[in-house]
């Protein structure tokens, strides 16, 4: 796969690391493109989590991931039969995938991901003594996550009124949410406190591109800043 997408092992070792970069992955550095023990080659439990949580955005992954067992059928007739090596997949009810690995130096890993009531959780197991142990504890993550962790999803976001806009063909341009905006968090806070600040400037000056970045919807609880969703043009304007 490698040769084939970049031409050789090195080259696409350096995209690896790379798309590390990308993903906020700082305490990781790929030397191959397998993953198997080598000089220089490391990474730690957060950095796998952001790297599978990126793959949680191709929704074709989890037509595989989620199988438990299935079928081979070669010329000829014979049959080869294959399982899932994530048993949670068939033995925890929120199981989704996602990857189980083990060598002599890390011992047994898994990344596991879950979903419940819309909440996707990610356990990471790394080093754990024998195969059992890394599933057993992946379950118990999964479990104190869905125990403690509460989804907050905004479902009234401001409504946004028309940017004035300077020495432009028109006085003013529509504005839209780049996306929706969602919280996940960890004990009892109390979402009803949570507070919407627009930060929007009074007027933009023209030329307007559209998609082009006028302000932000913060949220903000008990002080703390939760996150922000990019507030855009939503036309453009000479």
């Amino acid at each position: 796969l490698a040769e084939q997408i970049s031409g050789s092992e090195e080259l696409f070792v350096a995209e690896m690391n790379a798309k590390c970069k990308e993903l906020g992955m700082n305490d990781t550095h790929f030397s191959n493109c397998t993953g198997l023990p080598k000089a220089e080659q490391f990474s730690c439990a957060k950095d796998v989590a952001k790297m599978f949580s990126e793959l949680l955005k191709h929704e074709e992954y989890f037509s595989f991931s989620r199988i438990w067992m299935d079928k081979i059928e070669h010329d000829g007739g014979r049959i080869t039969e294959i399982s899932n090596t994530n048993k949670l997949i068939r033995h925890y009810a929120y199981a989704t995938g996602l990857k189980t690995g083990s060598t002599g130096k890390a011992k047994f890993c898994i990344s596991a991901t879950a979903k419940k009531d819309d909440v996707e959780l990610i356990a990471v197991i790394m080093a754990a003594p024998d195969y059992k142990a890394r599933f057993a504890d992946a379950q118990i993550l999964l479990n104190y996550g869905y125990a403690n962790c509460r989804l907050y999803e905004d479902q009234e976001m401001p409504m946004l009124q028309a940017m004035e806009v300077r020495d432009g063909v028109e006085s003013s341009v529509q504005l839209q949410y780049a996306g929706g905006f969602s919280y996940l968090g960890l004990g009892g806070e109390d979402f009803s406190s949570i507070e919407k600040k627009l930060l929007l400037p009074e007027t933009m000056q023209a030329p307007v591109t559209e998609g082009e970045k006028a302000g932000v919807l913060r949220y903000e609880l008990n002080g703390k800043a939760l996150g922000e969703v990019d507030i855009l043009t939503a036309g453009s304007v000479e």
